[in-house]
């Protein structure tokens, strides 16, 4: 009861239009087209044009989504799973929706954009985008290659942003291989570009851990909330105000964009008159072997 409690009716909502936003993306644009999304997303769309009919997209989406972001529960925690998978759910029912349901066309060509193939993959990933990082900003998230990012690429030594590069980069390899045919992946990185810009915009530094400083009159509250919602390291640092003259602390804290707004709730309640600091962190790594 205490996890379900700290779930947030207007997150939901917000991340309904999410779904819808991002089904709209791939699906009128992106996959009548046959070009590919990216992440699990692409993935989906691939193994939908390799499979019988009756396994469509939002049945891969659900597939493959969901045990990644069960997996990844105890990283990211109870409220960002809820999140992420009711995202994930609304996306793949919407996809259904506009594919098999609606009076749309969408087998051959786009409904808006016929079959030019610029125009499909720029409003497909600019339209997915929004909907990923409107997702994102309100809790969740959309595709769960960006949780597996999370959790491993610190073990590869290497940034969120270049484990989800790979992955996709293999998927459109991949994609070539199997299509025999290069035009299709090659615009599909479009879409993954502009999708990837959108999302940038949207949540501001997709591609990189985010450090906190913190500086606070109530450290010992700020610190322990910190520390047990995320079981994370922080830096603590004795500092004196030049206007005020008072002696105050500064608190540093490294996170992943998941837990940025989770972090900023937790100040604003333990301390409201705290000042925050937020910066791009572009490598994170530990000097232990």
């Amino acid at each position: 009861m205490k996890y379900i409690s700290g779930l947030e009716w207007k997150r939901f909502i917000l991340l309904t239009v999410a779904g819808i936003i991002n089904a709209v993306g791939v699906t009128v644009f992106i996959a009548p087209v046959q070009l590919y999304d990216s992440g699990i997303s692409g993935t989906s769309i691939l193994l939908s044009q390799l499979t019988p009919d009756n396994w469509t997209l939002p049945i891969f989406l659900m597939l493959l989504n969901i045990p990644l972001f069960i997996y990844g529960l105890k990283k990211q925690g109870f409220s960002f799973t809820v999140y992420a998978i009711y995202a994930v759910v609304i996306y793949s029912v919407c996809a259904w929706l506009i594919t098999d349901v609606l009076p749309v066309d969408v087998s051959i060509a786009s409904p808006l954009a016929g079959t030019d193939l610029l125009l499909c993959a720029l409003f497909g990933g600019l339209i997915s985008g929004i909907g990923s990082g409107l997702a994102i900003r309100s809790g969740g998230a959309m595709d769960g290659i960006e949780v597996m990012a999370v959790i491993f690429s610190k073990k590869l030594g290497i940034s969120v942003g270049t484990f989800v590069m790979i992955y996709n980069v293999a998927l459109y390899i991949i994609c070539g291989i199997v299509i025999k045919s290069w035009i299709l992946p090659l615009y599909s990185i479009v879409t993954y570009g502009a999708a990837l810009k959108t999302v940038d915009y949207i949540v501001e530094g997709i591609d990189h851990s985010k450090a906190a400083t913190i500086v606070t009159l109530n450290a010992d509250e700020v610190g322990r909330a910190i520390s047990e919602e995320f079981k994370c390291g922080i830096t603590v640092t004795e500092a004196k105000g030049f206007y005020s003259d008072e002696s105050k602390t500064v608190l540093y804290v490294v996170l992943n964009r998941f837990q940025i707004v989770k972090m900023k709730e937790i100040v604003r309640e333990k301390d409201p008159s705290a000042y925050i600091s937020i910066t791009e962190v572009a490598d994170v790594f530990s000097a232990e072997k």
